[in-house]
Order: C-alpha cells, then sequence, then structure tokens
C-alpha cells in the first residue's frame, strides 16, 4: 500500500513566516548597501540568534488563538470571530513583549478597542493601510472548513479591527487567498493571474455582514465605491508584480519594482516578488526579503509564509525552525490545521 505524505503546508506557512520575520528584523529601517556592509552577501544571511520576532508573528499568533477560540464554539460567524480576535489583540496591545516596534495605527486602534462599550468599527483606522492588516492574516488561509465567503470576511474583518482602509480590507482577503492557493498546491507559476482574477471579481463586493457600517466611517458615496478603491489599487499592485516577474532581477531590491511594502499592498506585491523569484529555494527567497530597503521583517515573515505554504514544512532547515521564538505555539497551531 502507497502513503501519501501530507507536505503540512499550515506548519511550513507559520514557521516561515516567523523565520523571515525574525531574518528581517535586524535590517528593517536600513537600505541596502548597509545591510550589505553589516552583514555581508544577502544570500549568506544567518538567522540572529537569538532568533527572535516582531509584533508580526507576535499579531499572527494573537489571530491564530482568537480564530481557533471562534472556530471551537461553532461555524464561523461575524459575532464569533470578532469577540474573541479582539481580546487577543488587546492582550498583546497590554503585553510586556509588545516591544518589537509595533506599528502606531495598531497601537491605536487596540488602545480604542479596549473599551468594551465601543463598536469595533468606531476603534478602527479608516485612514490606514499599513501592512499590519495583513502581515498577520496567515492563519485564515490555512484553517481548514472555512467556505469561501467565510475566508474573505473574516480576513477582512481581522484587518478592519485595526487597518480599516478599503486598501487594507482587500490586501489582507488576497494574501489569505494567496497562502490557501499555495496550500492546496496551486502552481506558483499561475498565481499572479489567478490573484488577479479573484481581485476582479470580488472588485465590488462588500460584505456587510462582516463590516457592518465601516465604510460609512469613510467618505464614499457607497458601500460598493468604498471597497472597489482598495481592490483597484491591489490590482495596480499586481500589475507592478506582473510587470517585475517579465524580467526578473534577483540581484536588484525588490521594492524598487514592486514597493517598500510599508502599505498593505505593496507588502503583499513585494513578498509575492520575492517568494516568486526562488520559488525552489525557499531559504534564498527570505533572505531577499531581508535584504530590502523597506519594512524588510513584514516583506520576509510574508515571503516566508508562501513559501512555507507551497512547500510545506520541509522547506525550513531544522536548526532555523527548531530555535525560532515561539516555536512550539507555531507548530502547534501548524498541526491542528494540517491534521
Amino acid at each position: 500500500m502507497t502513503t501519501t505524505v501530507r507536505k503540512q503546508a499550515a506548519t511550513g506557512a507559520l514557521v516561515g513566516l516567523a523565520l523571515g520575520d525574525a531574518l528581517g528584523s535586524p535590517t528593517e529601517f536600513e537600505d541596502v548597501p548597509s545591510i550589505l556592509a553589516a552583514y555581508g552577501p544577502w544570500r549568506e544571511l544567518e538567522l540572529p540568534d537569538p532568533a527572535l520576532v516582531t509584533d508580526d508573528t507576535q499579531m499572527t499568533l494573537a489571530l491564530a488563538r482568537g480564530l481557533r477560540a471562534a472556530m471551537d464554539r461553532g461555524p464561523l460567524e461575524p459575532e464569533r470571530l470578532e469577540r474573541p480576535v479582539r481580546e487577543e489583540f488587546v492582550q498583546w496591545y497590554r503585553s510586556p513583549e509588545n516591544n518589537r516596534a509595533p506599528g502606531r495605527t495598531c497601537l491605536v486602534a487596540c488602545e480604542r478597542l479596549e473599551r468594551e462599550d465601543r463598536a469595533w468599527q468606531d476603534a478602527s483606522q479608516v485612514g490606514s493601510k499599513g501592512c499590519g492588516a495583513n502581515m498577520r492574516v496567515a492563519p485564515l488561509g490555512l484553517a481548514p472548513g472555512l467556505g469561501d465567503e467565510q475566508r474573505a470576511g473574516a480576513s477582512q474583518l481581522q484587518a478592519a479591527l485595526t487597518h480599516g482602509h478599503p486598501t487594507a480590507l482587500a490586501a489582507s482577503d488576497l494574501t489569505a487567498h494567496a497562502v490557501r492557493l499555495l496550500a492546496r498546491g496551486a502552481e506558483p507559476t499561475g498565481l499572479v493571474g489567478r490573484l488577479r482574477s479573484y481581485a476582479y471579481e470580488n472588485r465590488t463586493r462588500y460584505h456587510e455582514r462582516w463590516l457592518g457600517d465601516l465604510w460609512a466611517r469613510a467618505q464614499d458615496p457607497t458601500p460598493a465605491h468604498f471597497i472597489a478603491r482598495g481592490w483597484d489599487e491591489c490590482l495596480e499592485a499586481l500589475e507592478r508584480l506582473r510587470r517585475a516577474l517579465r524580467s526578473p532581477s534577483p540581484e536588484t531590491d525588490p521594492c524598487l519594482a514592486t514597493g517598500a511594502g510599508w502599505i498593505a499592498e505593496e507588502a503583499l506585491a513585494t513578498g509575492l516578488l520575492c517568494f516568486l523569484l526562488f520559488v525552489d529555494e525557499p531559504v534564498t527567497a527570505v533572505r531577499r526579503a531581508a535584504c530590502t530597503s523597506g519594512d524588510s521583517d513584514s516583506i520576509a515573515c510574508l515571503a516566508g509564509a508562501f513559501a512555507g505554504a507551497h512547500l510545506g514544512a520541509d522547506a525550513w532547515p531544522a536548526e532555523w525552525a527548531g530555535r525560532i521564538e515561539h516555536q512550539g505555539d507555531l507548530t502547534a497551531f501548524g498541526a491542528l490545521w494540517d491534521a
């Protein structure tokens, strides 16, 4: 009898996310010449010791815990998800470990989420589309048993708890969708086309059941107009990615092609670029992402999530995976969702 060995996509994605985060943490806020001067050739970047993560991984785990609590209570619904994720985000905000250069949007929104009498839409920062919205969304691309509407709505809701700009919502939806496609065995060569099709299909779809009246906090005349602004900006980022892949230049800073990654759609595009430049070389992909002039840890964490979802747990050197901070939590969630 032939035994099929599963690639353990969830474990690979979560561990890869954290490894990219830790690898990119020391190089964030530095330009490429400074990184090369301090650390040597980018293809030889080594995981720091200790391998500490940033708020990117911390908030990914917060979302994972909230999602698990919600799904333990029954089918995923907006109210069932919002409460535990909100509580996890507030707990992260209060934690003494929240000292890893967290984004201001997350801090301001989480402070407002602490007030239990406040609707979450009132806490959301509707003018912010920072990458904090989608650096943490991978669990929604990995958790099994979710329908398309659940995954999309939940991805946008978790983003909107802090980042309420429509581009943050669309980029989070796209990021989770990319992780899901790769985990299920989609060919990387067709990934950008599938993401563009998904964006066009959903361009005017506002998930009111999940988002409520969030759109009314902005200056848009209708919910469809609100969300279309986000999908259009994501489509522009995907077009830049498509152009970059036509003439790949692995030795050039990826941020020059697809953006510095401080904002959600650029983090998605540049993380994907690093992954797609080195589809079969996951360590090289996260090293390239870490040696960038932009938000290196967020770019690298997304590149690591994409690579790990595609190749599985065996993508990562055992020595690296064994000493990443929160290794136990990451592999526990991976095992849960790979089962």
